[in-house]
């Protein structure tokens, strides 16, 4: 799975002062924190910059760039803005990624075409015009629309990672449910648009709203389902090293269980270990076998 670090993000305050400070430092110690945790690529989160956005991203790229090599994601809803970090973006160990693309005529018609222009890759937010897809038909009919919208303008399946968008597990269940319907079929949709075309999702959102104590596992658990349904990538807290040994392979024993809970063969809690006892408890959550609540793990 590959990685991409979620923590250089303006909402962050250190991060917020230092960007409205210009102020380079903890941006860069920052950046060279999540290239050194195992991070694949960088978001550089600058939420809707609204005043000053284009001076910023230019500045909040080579600012980054000079400390790492890692591809980073242009991550705000300030077209100009991702136009101006693409302008200075330097491509060292992979191309830059517009983050994200809404599904909305008036977004796409201006930013698909950066794409080609800067040799770019692109997300493919499903956000429609009339907001969050219902379900996974929706989803499906909205992915169609945006891939062969970039396939008309030259994108190759290998720049483009369609974003689902996970919702939260504790208010949305079942709108969770109809993204991982859409997930398994995303692969013969991109296949028939744009061949190659991958995926990502904002991992974290999953646990939006989750006891603090409880987000890790609810992550941890979802990424490897999200992997099983064909999920090339994860935007992440890069320094969730249990996550990221996930990610990684190097819990193939607890990937097996969740695997397990997802075909249908519900293992023996009884044999199991409290750790992996939480790990089938979660899968079940997740699936819609057990009503969320907060004390899931207790049941």
């Amino acid at each position: 799975m590959i990685l991409i670090g979620e923590n250089l993000n303006v909402m962050v305050k250190r991060i917020g002062q230092a960007m409205k400070d210009k102020d380079p430092k903890p941006i860069q110690e920052l950046a060279a924190a999540e290239a050194e945790a195992g991070a694949d690529y960088i978001d550089v989160n600058l939420g809707p910059a609204r005043k000053g956005g284009e001076e910023l991203m230019a500045w909040v790229v080579k600012t980054v760039q000079e400390v790492v090599d890692l591809p980073l994601y242009l991550d705000t809803t300030n077209v100009q803005a991702v136009e101006a970090g693409l302008k200075v973006y330097q491509n060292k160990q992979g191309k830059a990624v517009i983050n994200s693309i809404m599904c909305r005529p008036e977004r796409m018609d201006v930013q698909i075409p950066l794409v080609p222009k800067y040799d770019a890759g692109m997300v493919a937010l499903l956000w429609g015009p009339e907001g969050m897809p219902r379900d996974a038909a929706e989803r499906g009919v909205l992915a169609t629309d945006i891939l062969q919208r970039a396939a008309e303008a030259g994108v190759g399946g290998e720049d483009i990672w369609v974003d689902p968008i996970i919702t939260p597990l504790s208010v949305q269940q079942n709108q969770l449910l109809e993204c991982n319907q859409f997930m398994s079929e995303l692969e013969m949709i991109g296949e028939v648009l744009v061949p190659g075309c991958g995926s990502t999702c904002g991992l974290s959102n999953v646990s939006n709203g989750a006891p603090d104590h409880l987000r890790p596992i609810l992550n941890q658990t979802y990424i490897i389902m999200l992997g099983k349904l064909g999920m090339k990538s994860c935007i992440v807290d890069a320094f969730d090293k249990d996550l990221r040994d996930i990610a990684q392979g190097k819990r193939p024993e607890i990937e097996s269980l969740v695997h397990q809970v997802m075909d249908g063969n519900e293992p023996d809690l009884g044999s199991l270990d409290k750790e992996a006892q939480d790990y089938v408890k979660t899968a079940k959550v997740l699936l819609g076998h057990s009503l969320y609540s907060d004390s899931w793990l207790e049941l």
